[in-house]
């Protein structure tokens, strides 16, 4: 794609509402180039940039700007040259008396016209204000449907235009005899065609129409005998793919359960874990993450997608009960940072690590020592925790609310003491996390990053560089500690246990912090050993010393090998 190509009005609106950073509208615009997909707004869906209500509320906003810019020319749109290096285009007039009307109508200007006019419109207009992008924030979401203005012009029949869901209608130009000049003319507008009845569609009108198999009880049956299998092998996650082996992830590793298995097959197999509903979100997006509650053999987490061969799954097994620490091999010191009832701790490192588990085990410690009510937002809900002596409440994210961010603002008006977010995954969500740490409740919540210090950072980088240093500040007071780990193979290769990297905020790493010197933290956390810090080195060390793991499998996790001391 060329430098010098200008991002779509979508993309722009995108980046403004902070839906989006310019990077990901780049890789999102680079990937419609080579797919040859013009729908920007689709790709954005696809990649899983946006959620459809983010798509909604994208699109009402792109028509809304469309619509204040031709209100702002009252009502109409001055006509206009093309684009700068392109000859002029002529504006019909009137025709002599006696004249013979013209042989043809007149050429329908091309799309990305169209799409420059949009453009042209939205530069024209005053920027949103932040009390109207709050006000788009808050209000509901429309369904995408495409939005057909009423006919200028009737030389243009209806089978001859497409109407695009995605791209907002701009209106045409009156006929005028003698234009006059403008400073920054648009491109010509596209006669309208007569209204078309577009019908709604319940999952958006980006539906992918993927084909969804018939199923039958023995589909089923299948597919609970191989999770049963998997829970019984003691497995982290069971791999379905089609055209491929059947797989289960022990102790971190794959393993082959049976020889490729026929496409057909295990798209039934896939399709049979899921309700009517879920069958439609995966025919219209072509992907779908839920869970999987199977009474008696287990809960999975799932995601299936459709790839090149067909369609596959991942379910990852989860504990039926909350587990404690020390099931997990964790240190009881970690008790000590689920006392606080203001502030931030954070559960980091790669995917895969264990993260959500230590958290469960967490909450599940708050539950049985804590009177207070905890709510958790989770995409989806992995460990059912029941009410012990905390009142705990458990919302799915995209299920029982619209999204992280729709929750957590709702969670700062239902009271509770301790808010547990499945995953910071976007500025918003790491906004309103701080906020709520700041105003008086206690966050749990993970991060995938690779350690402490790069956390802190993520955090901090996450905002415009103008508001950085009043973010330092609040993160300096609110972050109470970071707890990042990884799962690492056992001496024995038969299990994983967890090594750990601990971050606690005193005085001085806050100044570090908010004094912009993050990179003296790593220094402060190796020596910080009276303070209950530690590197991932030194835990790996401990496990070399106690024979736990080998050398080389310490090596192989640590970022500075010349601190792996034991052993050699």
């Amino acid at each position: 794609m060329a430098d010098n190509k200008p991002i779509p009005l979508s993309g722009r609106l995108a980046i403004q509402l902070k839906m989006l950073t310019q990077d990901e509208v780049q890789r999102a615009i680079a990937e419609s180039d080579s797919s040859g997909n013009p729908r920007l707004m689709q790709v954005f869906l696809q990649m899983g940039l946006l959620d459809r209500e983010q798509a909604s509320r994208l699109q009402q906003v792109q028509k809304d700007l469309i619509e204040k810019h031709r209100a702002k020319k009252g009502g109409a749109v001055a006509p206009s040259s093309a684009p700068a290096g392109a000859a002029p285009r002529a504006v019909p007039k009137a025709a002599p008396a006696g004249a013979s009307p013209p042989a043809s109508p007149p050429e329908r200007p091309a799309p990305a016209e169209i799409h420059e006019a949009a453009e042209h419109a939205a530069e024209s207009a005053a920027p949103m204000t932040s009390r109207e992008v709050e006000a788009l924030n808050e209000s509901p979401a429309e369904d995408l449907v495409p939005v057909i203005q009423k006919p200028v012009v009737a030389d243009v029949s209806a089978a001859d235009v497409r109407p695009e869901p995605l791209r907002a209608e701009i209106p045409a130009p009156p006929v005028a005899a003698e234009p006059p000049p403008i400073a920054d003319p648009a491109p010509a507008r596209l006669a309208a065609p007569a209204p078309v009845a577009v019908p709604a569609v319940a999952h958006g009108p980006q539906s992918l129409d993927l084909p969804i198999p018939e199923i039958s009880a023995a589909d089923r049956e299948k597919l609970e005998a191989v999770l049963q299998a998997g829970v019984t092998a003691k497995a982290s996650d069971v791999h379905f793919h089609a055209g491929g082996p059947l797989k289960h992830r022990v102790a971190g590793s794959m393993i082959v359960t049976e020889d490729e298995i026929d496409p057909a097959f295990v798209e039934r197999i896939v399709v049979s874990s899921l309700t009517p509903e879920q069958r439609q979100v995966l025919k219209d997006s072509g992907e779908i993450d839920y869970c999987l509650d199977l009474p008696g053999i287990g809960r999975f987490r799932t995601n299936a997608y459709r790839q090149q061969r067909g369609l596959d799954a991942v379910f990852r097994i989860i504990p039926e009960k909350p587990p404690t620490l020390e099931e997990l091999g964790l240190p009881d010191e970690l008790k000590k940072y689920t006392d606080f009832h203001q502030g931030m701790v954070l559960i980091t490192g790669p995917a895969g690590c264990g993260k959500s588990s230590t958290l469960a085990a967490l909450v599940n410690h708050i539950n049985e020592n804590r009177n207070e009510h905890i709510l958790t937002v989770e995409d989806p809900i992995e460990i059912v925790h029941p009410s012990k002596k905390c009142l705990v409440n458990q919302r799915h994210a995209g299920h029982h609310t619209a999204s992280f961010s729709r929750a957590l603002r709702g969670a700062l008006r239902e009271d509770p003491d301790i808010i547990v977010i499945g995953e910071l995954r976007d500025l918003e969500t790491i906004s309103l996390a701080m906020t709520a740490a700041e105003t008086g409740h206690f966050v749990l919540a993970t991060l995938h990053t690779a350690n402490a210090v790069r956390t802190v950072n993520r955090m901090i980088g996450a905002f415009p560089s103008n508001e950085q240093d009043q973010v330092r500040a609040m993160l300096s007071e609110s972050l109470r500690a970071v707890i990042s780990q990884r799962l690492v193979p056992t001496a024995d290769g038969k299990d994983r246990i967890p090594a750990l990297e601990l971050l606690v905020i005193n005085r001085a790493i806050g100044n570090m912090v908010r004094d912009e010197k993050t990179v003296q933290i790593r220094s402060s956390m190796q020596t910080g050993k009276a303070h209950g810090m530690y590197l991932l080195e030194q835990s790996l060390n401990e496990l070399v010393a106690a024979g736990k793991i080998t050398r080389e499998t310490a090596l192989s996790f640590a970022e500075e090998e010349k601190l792996i001391t034991a052993g050699a």
